[in-house]
């Protein structure tokens, strides 16, 4: 009977391995790029910037730059299904900065007196 690649790895290999494995390969995701993110996604340029309102061309363009606004960059996140936050490293820790949080959404108004307020 054949064994599954997960199996062998088992059979092969010591925690102390596989733990050492595990992270490199958590290491090595945190540092894709834009282009990256998406394949891994499963999407295509073009259907993510169908989804942006935009054409494919562009987002080409803006996966491949080095440097865009976080505004732009939270779009395309939540167009690959994600959500972007902005940390910090510092010598003594990491810290989430809410600056950039998504701003909450208005309720759409649908027309006179839909909007109350309690």
């Amino acid at each position: 009977m054949a064994k599954s690649f997960d199996d062998l790895v088992q059979w092969t290999t010591t925690k102390k391995t596989r733990a050492k494995a595990s992270r490199r390969a958590q290491e090595l995701l945190g540092e894709l790029l834009l282009s990256e993110v998406r394949q891994l996604a499963g999407k295509s340029q073009q259907e993510v910037a169908e989804t942006l309102g935009m054409k494919q061309p562009s987002l080409s363009k803006l996966e491949k730059q080095t440097d865009m606004q976080v505004s732009t960059l939270r779009k395309i996140v939540n167009a690959l299904g994600g959500e972007l936050e902005v940390l910090a490293k510092f010598p003594k820790g990491t810290i989430k900065i809410d600056q950039f949080a998504e701003p909450p959404r208005r309720p759409r108004h649908e027309g006179p007196g839909a909007l109350q307020l309690a």
